[in-house]
């Protein structure tokens, strides 16, 4: 498909999108004017995706250097009459939390909509928290959709019902939602044309400040009004088509109710094996639709709860069967029915169901069973750093350098961070010792020195550095701290797959911007020691680091390079290995650990397909068994 039928495709078209790709089309459907996120994974392919269409769809679009900077753009555009639309991984949530729990009190007059991909099984998260929980802690409406289309449709109703009580409103999807591809339908698009020169709308702030400044003499008032909104909008919830019962019960001793992709797994197990139970799907499933489960567990006897991760659904189930005073059964997480962890699956469903029903026999077929098998048939494989990584010259050049200094392993303490240098971790680097979250390696580093009297190296890459590094590093000069931190400067957002960011000189729609220097910035925040070095130049980067261990205050290396996998950038002849001169001491292959170096029946091998010439291989080498290709 070509994604600019996202924003030409006409009502009634159908297209087979991706999750991530439907919630584009809804965002168009909707009428959106401001956009604005910070990349990562399961929900990148939104924030690719606006970056090619804004201009077309007369939406203005950025990547944010932080997640709180998002919900802040969104926040007051909204609050100034715009639609407007911010969208994160789950950990997102957790630094937008500050700015995102007053945006309920304060509320908006344009509609605005968060949606956050949750990531049960940490498929590419440092942990599988549960969005829904943020919907209940700041009182906001929660969708749940389970499908593509849902995933279109709920983010267009969301940014109704946001400007129907002046709430933000969070759409949550899962990695699988977000990533599996559906038939979805196009309906209408709202116009947001715009009336002067620029690409996209602007509004109108109207300033009131007893709405929006929470001060206490303003707060209290703020939170009776956000409850009240809450009380109307269960009305809503109760009678909403996005929750719905599917029936497939005869006696109707059975119910099952569940939400998003696990929803999808129930429903398959329940109809394939004839199960007599009756389903409630919740897809607006906060404020809870207590109604709507009442008069639903009024017709059985027992009830499952389906749901990933939190048992959520659960605890609000057994609240309304305590206050109604019912006498039904539920299994869930709580009674280890189904796993208080990860994702699930059509397998893990059946086998909790089978706990209470027994209807599995030995002849019926393992849904997971083909997908297995292809999993075992595939060869496993380590994540590694891609040949030609700057990173990897950092990992080997500081190792080289401890021992130069006549340091022990355990003398020094690698903090690390959140991106492709996390993988600094595996062998022969063993460069990732403590990890929290975005930005942390910088305040990590101040908490080591003053607790321990170990070095400490911190690692971070330029667009984590931009995201939530500059505050620590600030404290670490304030309070003296003493720690080596180096800025992995790769000139993209990598791991979530290249968007740009602030130290490059191009923004999220594509157009010339400031570029940032990080070097300024660090020498802004006071540091004396700021060096900014080639990574493939393995003899600079051992004497920086030998000279900033020595020091005794915060000092900052910036390792300056392209990401390998950057569109468009020139590789150099792959390296030539000359066997004459090999010793077989197997450094290349052992302490390098670059991935298009290997020993193959019993001879150094280059893969060609895979090296692009970085040539530190051959700074490795001592005996010219490897030189430049020509």
């Amino acid at each position: 498909m070509n994604l600019k039928e996202l924003v030409t495709g006409g009502s009634g078209e159908k297209q087979f999108l991706l999750g991530n790709e439907a919630a584009v089309r809804g965002v168009i459907e909707a009428g959106v004017s401001i956009a604005a996120t910070y990349p990562g994974t399961p929900s990148s392919e939104i924030g690719n995706v606006l970056s090619v269409l804004a201009k077309d769809a007369n939406i203005y679009f950025e990547f944010s250097t932080n997640e709180k900077v998002a919900m802040e753009v969104a926040a007051t555009a909204a609050a100034s009459g715009l639609r407007s639309f911010t969208f994160m991984k789950h950990v997102g949530m957790n630094v937008a939390a500050d700015s995102f729990m007053t945006t309920a009190y304060s509320g908006v007059t344009g509609g605005m909509v968060i949606l956050s991909a949750d990531d049960p099984s940490l498929f590419s998260s440092q942990n599988e928290q549960d969005t829904r929980n943020y919907a209940r802690l700041a009182n906001v409406p929660i969708l749940e959709p389970s499908n593509c289309q849902e995933v279109k449709d709920m983010v267009k109703y969301a940014f109704d019902l946001s400007e129907q009580f002046g709430l933000p409103v969070i759409v949550r999807t899962t990695t699988r939602v977000s990533h599996m591809r559906g038939v979805v339908e196009f309906g209408e698009v709202r116009d947001n044309s715009s009336n002067n020169d620029n690409h996209w709308k602007r509004g109108h702030f109207n300033k009131d400040p007893s709405k929006y400044v929470p001060v206490p003499a303003f707060a209290g008032d703020m939170h009776i009004r956000l409850w009240d909104k809450i009380h109307k909008i269960e009305e809503i919830a109760n009678k909403s088509d996005y929750n719905m019962e599917i029936a497939l019960a005869d006696d109707k001793k059975y119910g099952l109710i569940a939400s998003s992709s696990a929803y999808n797994y129930a429903h398959d197990v329940c109809k394939f094996n004839n199960l007599d139970i009756d389903i409630l799907k919740l897809g607006f499933s906060y404020p809870f639709p207590k109604d709507k489960v009442t008069d639903f567990l009024n017709d059985v006897d027992e009830v499952f709860v389906v749901e990933e991760v939190d048992p959520i659904i659960e605890r609000e189930t057994l609240a309304v069967i305590g206050e109604e005073k019912m006498n039904v059964s539920v299994h869930g997480k709580l009674d280890d029915t189904f796993p208080l962890y990860h994702e699930f699956n059509s397998d893990i469903v059946a086998d909790g169901l089978n706990k209470v029903l027994n209807f599995k026999e030995d002849a019926n077929v393992d849904y997971s069973s083909g997908l297995e098998k292809l999993q075992a048939d595939i060869p496993s494989r380590a994540p590694v750093l891609c040949a030609g990584c700057p990173h990897r010259a950092m990992y080997y050049g500081i190792n080289l350098a401890i021992e130069e200094l006549g340091l022990k392993p355990s003398d020094v303490i690698f903090a690390s961070d959140i991106g492709c240098y996390t993988l600094g971790i595996n062998p022969p680097y063993n460069a990732a010792d403590y990890l929290l979250s975005m930005g942390s390696s910088v305040g990590d580093g101040c908490g080591f020195s003053v607790s321990t009297d170990q070095k400490v190296a911190s690692f971070i890459g330029d667009s984590t550095f931009f995201h939530s590094g500059v505050s620590p590093l600030i404290n670490a000069v304030h309070n003296k701290h003493n720690f080596v931190l180096t800025v992995l400067d790769n000139r993209i957002t990598a791991m979530t797959g290249g968007q740009p960011n602030p130290g490059i000189p191009v923004d999220g729609m594509g157009d010339e911007a400031p570029e940032i220097s990080i070097r300024k910035l660090a020498l802004a925040c006071g540091c004396d020691y700021v060096r900014v070095i080639n990574p493939f130049n393995l003899d600079q980067v051992v004497k920086t680091y030998v000279e900033a261990f020595q020091r005794d205050d915060t000092a900052v290396i910036i390792s300056k390079a392209p990401c390998t996998l950057i569109k468009g950038l020139t590789k150099k002849p792959p390296v030539q290995f000359v066997e004459k001169n090999c010793n077989d001491c197997d450094k290349c292959v052992n302490e390098l650990a670059c991935p298009a170096i290997s020993r193959v029946n019993g001879k150094i091998t280059i893969d060609e397909s895979q090296c692009d010439g970085c040539n530190v291989c051959i700074q490795v080498c001592k005996y010219g068994a490897l030189e430049a290709g020509r």
